[in-house]
């Protein structure tokens, strides 16, 4: 019989936070998005206080004051730290584990032997994470994926009834779960049918149960129908256990819009290096990558432009210096003059295994990229991310995102490592 857990982090950006902040425990706490821009992470007493998800923070200074909320850049840096250390507390519970987010993992434990004491289980894992990283987690057991994602809402979301665990293991509980789980709430239900859903009655997961596999299939595609298969306790969704991704991709909205074309390079160029790095932390190559800039569709008394352009490599690679080169080449082909670029990225795509990739003679890599890279991650890893970098970078990225309540990089630069003072 197969069993599944999701394991997933409870307002996992504002855990971490709070992991070298343990006087914010219990109180309101936020996390912006880049350049500080909305509300994306938020604590429970922060949304007690009222704080939705997605709110504009300039548009809740005055809510921010009166309930004394704390206020935090987002940090992505050290959340995919903590992420990844959680991850390896999960995967020496079972080697079938799937990275689903930043936050949640899935964990087949169909192997198991015997009949493992579920609560047991699952208290298990939260005491281990929080002893080892300091992150609440809540974990839902079930036959399915689907019905595992239902189980960890309900531990989430009444955990002094379910002390953060909650397992559907009989009929009786899953059609419970079911007839309580809002429709829209759904894992794999996005908004076009969750509202065609709720225009023909169906409000709750049970409801969507009910109907006939024919319609489910021609209205939600065979996507729907496995979906409805899972709330019915057949296990058809496998187990994604392929980790790289399969693009890549790093922006930024600027601050203020850019007119002049070398400022424009030079932010294209720093992508380039951060979308090079990450490629090489998976050990992978890319193929192609596309480039794309945009003016501020949100004001409407600009001049208006957006374009992008995709190019292919001539080879596999994940060289800062090769893939720099292709992308300012997109780059030149689709700048405009005049036109103020409010946002711009570059998407890496096309990926291939780095230790599976064979060279050929015929191959344009140039091979002594290989170790440079090794070599310039290794020092700006001990030194800082910007030590060694391509003159093309100039003085590095001189766009600053507005992020005035980062916190330190406490598990990630030397710089920043917590320094504990005893007296006797």
């Amino acid at each position: 019989m197969s069993l599944f857990a999701l394991v997933d982090c409870n307002n996992f950006f504002v855990s971490c936070e709070r992991i070298f902040r343990p006087d914010l425990n219990g109180r309101p706490v936020v996390v912006l998005s880049s350049n500080d821009g909305c509300v994306i992470a938020r604590s429970n007493e922060a949304k007690a206080a009222g704080v939705p998800m997605g709110a504009p923070a300039y548009q809740y200074r005055e809510v921010f004051d009166k309930y004394g909320v704390t206020i935090f850049s987002s940090n992505f840096e050290i959340y995919s730290d903590i992420s990844a250390r959680v991850m390896s507390i999960l995967s020496s519970y079972t080697p079938d584990l799937e990275m689903y987010s930043i936050d949640e993992a899935f964990l087949d434990l169909s192997g198991m032997a015997g009949e493992p004491d579920l609560e047991a289980l699952g208290r298990k894992i939260r005491r281990h994470v929080m002893k080892w990283v300091g992150v609440p987690v809540s974990v839902g057991f079930a036959p399915t994926k689907a019905l595992a994602k239902v189980a960890t809402h309900i531990a989430k979301k009444f955990p002094q009834r379910t002390g953060g665990v909650y397992s559907i293991d009989s009929e009786e509980k899953r059609v419970k779960a079911l007839k309580w789980m809002p429709v829209e709430e759904v894992w794999g239900i996005g908004r076009r049918h969750a509202r065609m859903l709720a225009d023909m009655g169906v409000r709750r997961a049970y409801d969507f149960t009910t109907m006939s596999d024919g319609f489910v299939k021609e209205r939600m595609s065979v996507t729907g129908l496995r979906l409805k298969m899972e709330l019915e306790g057949q296990s058809v969704i496998e187990m994604d256990r392929v980790q790289s991704r399969k693009n890549l991709t790093v922006s930024r909205t600027f601050e203020t819009p850019i007119t002049d074309f070398g400022e424009l390079r030079e932010r294209i160029t720093a992508f380039a290096v951060t979308a090079a790095r990450k490629l090489r932390r998976q050990r992978s190559l890319a193929r192609s990558a596309v480039v794309y800039i945009r003016t501020n569709y949100h004001n409407a008394r600009v001049a208006q432009y957006s374009a992008n352009r995709m190019v292919r490599f001539d080879f596999d690679t994940n060289s800062d210096i090769e893939i720099v080169k292709y992308v300012v080449k997109a780059l030149e082909e689709i700048y405009r003059k005049g036109y103020g670029i409010k946002k711009a990225g570059v998407t890496l795509m096309e990926f291939t295994d780095e230790y599976a990739h064979q060279l050929s003679m015929f191959d344009g890599r140039d091979t002594r990229h290989i170790e440079l890279m090794k070599v310039i991650d290794r020092v700006n890893g001990e030194y800082g991310k910007s030590s060694l970098r391509l003159a093309s970078q100039a003085g590095g990225l001189r766009m600053k995102l507005k992020q005035e309540n980062l916190s330190p990089n406490y598990t990630t630069d030397i710089k920043d490592i917590i320094v504990v003072h005893a007296e006797e």
